[in-house]
């Protein structure tokens, strides 16, 4: 598969403007795809409160989207052999147009998980056909500009969703985070009728496609990014949801491996993850992705409980990772050409453990202050492992297999942050109960201490039981403080435990090399 382009293109020479403008509109999709993920993280109780949802079903309205995008995400490439890499990307982006609509619209919790599972299904396939416009329109040499642009749009993404996402609920009203994709997906209509020539499409697939893979795809990766997401809340293996999704999950794999075995064209080609270079990459950037989704989530969390903040307040902190990111973004085509690969993301790994080391001091005083250095430094670190981790990725295939290595990228970094997700709701129930029980056990109720402090707030407070529940509320708060100083230890070890895979990346240039050998 290869999209239609101008001779001069990939096959050599330089890339004209048409293909810059069909990068452009990639990455621009790309940019869509990834702000919905977090876009409503900050304005989440917001938006539950408005359409009647308590705290645990309001959950799905993130969850929806992340369950449907990492299904779509891995057939992409046969989807694109299959229509054609416009008609595809058309017939999405008018598909995730409307579905942003009915979000927009949505009165009830049903009306928003439709709407949201649409939003996933179609703006899934944006992400790894943004790499693989770059991969078939742009020449070698030019490449690294395009990822750069690529690259910097998935790093900003998700950190740019929740101030945006605050920003917009409270200055104007929560449905506009999703109306915002309306002016976005008519520009990329325009770019995508302009800049790509219609392809033939290739419906004989259909009967020759690898139908075990497909639905093992979808049942395996949907159901594990279930139970990875509401695990904890249902009591694991305690739930027959929990028990049933994984065993869908299970079964979804075998079908899996077994259309790797018996299909002629694999709807994905798990073959790829044998090469040492790229498993090395797909591990090292599901890392990277869990760092990436797990503090988008769970610092304006800590600023919401502890620090009162609001959604506008919560989106600042989470950007400020984000301004290296733009700040970088001019000079990363230079960084990829001049810096060797292993010690850009050596660096940039240490960085991020480094950032996620300096939030383990967390205390219930620690404010948005409290993350300014560690946000600049995960933004940094971020820059040098997403973006250099991206070339990688691709580069370590041939550009035959460019969209299949996409799909398993992009569907490795959705993992990474359901892992991460997971991670978090796994640590504030058992970490927060195990805190407040050790808190417990340090006040004596007959202490003196406990006893003359009972009996001051009694007099300011009119009775004990204000007091108690101030107390309550107090070890409550010290034991959250302490669940995400774990969470941040737990980032920075995993971090320091896959670092040394550096060491197995190759040269960009040699591994160019390899590649058109």
């Amino acid at each position: 598969m290869t999209a239609a382009r101008d001779p001069t293109g990939a096959a050599g020479g330089r890339a004209n403007l048409s293909d810059w403008l069909a990068v452009l509109a990639g990455t621009l999709g790309a940019l869509m795809a990834t702000l919905d993920v977090s876009i409503v993280n900050s304005a989440l109780p917001v938006v539950q409160g408005e359409i009647g949802a308590n705290g645990t079903e309001g959950t799905w309205i993130a969850t929806a989207y992340l369950v449907a995008e990492i299904i779509i995400i891995p057939l992409s490439a046969w989807l694109t052999r299959l229509l054609g890499l416009r008609t595809l990307l058309l017939t999405v982006t008018f598909l995730f147009t409307v579905f942003s609509i009915v979000c927009g619209i949505s009165t009830s919790l049903p009306m928003m998980i439709i709407g949201r599972l649409g939003q996933g299904m179609t703006g899934g396939a944006l992400i790894p056909t943004a790499m693989t416009i770059i991969a078939t329109r742009l020449p070698p040499a030019q490449q690294a500009i395009g990822n750069a642009c690529f690259g910097a749009t998935a790093l900003v993404g998700p950190v740019v969703g929740p101030l945006l996402g605050g920003w917009l609920t409270e200055a104007i009203s929560w449905h506009y985070i999703f109306f915002v994709n309306l002016p976005l997906s008519f520009v990329l209509i325009v770019l995508l009728l302009t800049t790509m020539a219609h392809e033939r499409h290739r419906l004989d697939l259909i009967t020759q496609a690898d139908w075990l893979g497909i639905a093992g795809l979808a049942f395996g990766l949907g159901g594990l990014t279930v139970v990875l997401e509401e695990g904890e809340r249902e009591r694991w293996f305690e739930s027959s949801m929990i028990q049933q999704l994984a065993l869908m999950s299970l079964i979804g794999f075998v079908l899996l491996f077994l259309g790797q075995i018996y299909a002629a064209k694999p709807v994905i080609r798990l073959r790829l993850l044998l090469q040492r270079q790229f498993s090395s990459v797909i591990i090292m950037s599901m890392v990277v992705s869990m760092v990436s989704y797990g503090t988008a989530y769970a610092i304006p969390q800590f600023l919401a409980g502890v620090a009162n903040y609001n959604a506008l307040q919560s989106g600042i902190i989470v950007m400020l990772s984000g301004v290296p990111i733009l700040l970088m973004m001019p000079i990363t085509p230079l960084m990829i050409r001049a810096l060797d690969i292993r010690l850009a993301v050596g660096i940039g790994m240490l960085l991020l453990a480094g950032s996620a080391f300096l939030e383990t001091d967390l205390s219930p005083l620690s404010a948005g202050g409290a993350f300014g250095l560690s946000q600049v430094l995960r933004g940094i670190g971020t820059t040098f492992t997403g973006l250099f981790l991206n070339q990688a990725a691709i580069r370590s295939v041939t550009r035959e297999h460019a969209a299949d290595a996409a799909g398993v990228y992009n569907a490795a970094r959705n993992v990474g942050g359901s892992l991460a997700l997971a991670a978090i709701a796994i640590l504030q129930d058992r970490r927060e109960w195990l805190h407040s029980r050790r808190i417990e056990e340090t006040l004596n109720a007959n202490s003196p201490l406990v006893q003359s402090w009972l009996d001051a707030q009694n007099g300011n407070l009119n009775g004990p039981s204000p007091a108690l529940s101030m107390l309550e509320n107090i070890i409550h708060i010290q034991a959250l403080t302490m669940t995400y100083a774990d969470l941040f230890w737990l980032l920075a070890i995993t971090i320091i435990i896959v670092t040394p895979l550096v060491v197995i990346l190759r040269p960009l240039q040699t591994v160019n090399a390899t590649v058109k050998e």
